[in-house]
């Protein structure tokens, strides 16, 4: 299962990754509303973790922006403020269930695994396409033409954000924080690196270069060489 979890306080999120990743999950973290949105719409993950006081713009916002994507991944939102008034703000603002603090960890794990039971459009999700590269979520398979092209996790990762952001320049520090976490202490050269590989296999034996450089500020992937 896949988690993403949006809570400004670090230490509170730490320990909840942390448990997670102990029960075998794969954990993804952001600490402001701008960046966990950005993650869940970059991703698709089976459960998102939400809090709703979040600095430069609140979980339900984030949670409001993301439906009206139509984002419907299960959401589950996490706040010291138990008033109904406010229960009730945050369920119709799209949250899918509503812990509020101080919790059990035992109690989390248990809501977090009735949501992932719920359907949702994960298994159901679109490919993603760009001339002719496809990529399936679902399987996370990728296609250039008719060539499966086998990448590991962290390509993958990387390319999935890439062609999810077609057209839109991403800066070196956006890729990292993306593919490897906000608190990932991993180079720029190392990102360089794996694009050198992705590039190999992805755009090599093609005319068409899709992975494109955009000298001192980042990357993105679009159907036209560089200008």
């Amino acid at each position: 299962m896949r988690v993403l979890i949006v809570e400004d306080d670090r230490s509170m999120a730490a320990l909840l990754k942390r448990g997670l990743e102990e029960e075998n999950q794969v954990v993804s973290a952001a600490f402001d509303g701008p960046s966990g949105l950005e993650l869940a719409r970059s991703y698709e993950f089976d459960v998102i973790i939400l809090d709703w006081m979040l600095p430069l713009m609140d979980g339900v916002e984030v949670m409001r922006r993301l439906r009206k994507g139509g984002n419907a991944t299960p959401i589950l939102m996490l706040t010291a403020r138990d008033a109904m008034q406010d229960i009730v703000k945050g369920l119709d603002a799209g949250a899918d269930d509503y812990l509020t603090k101080p919790f059990s960890f035992a109690e989390f794990l248990a809501r977090i695994r009735a949501l992932a039971r719920r359907p949702n459009v994960i298994s159901h999700v679109k490919r993603l396409e760009i001339d002719d590269l496809v990529i399936d979520p679902a399987t996370h398979q990728v296609f250039r033409g008719e060539r499966e092209i086998q990448l590991t996790p962290t390509e993958y990762k990387l390319l999935e954000f890439l062609v999810r952001r077609t057209g839109r320049v991403a800066s070196r520090q956006a890729i990292v924080e993306a593919v490897w976490g906000l608190e990932s202490e991993v180079e720029e050269n190392t990102l360089d690196a794996f694009v050198r590989l992705l590039r190999k296999k992805v755009d090599q034996q093609h005319k068409l270069k899709l992975i494109q450089t955009v000298r001192g500020f980042g990357y993105c992937v679009r159907a036209r060489e560089e200008e």
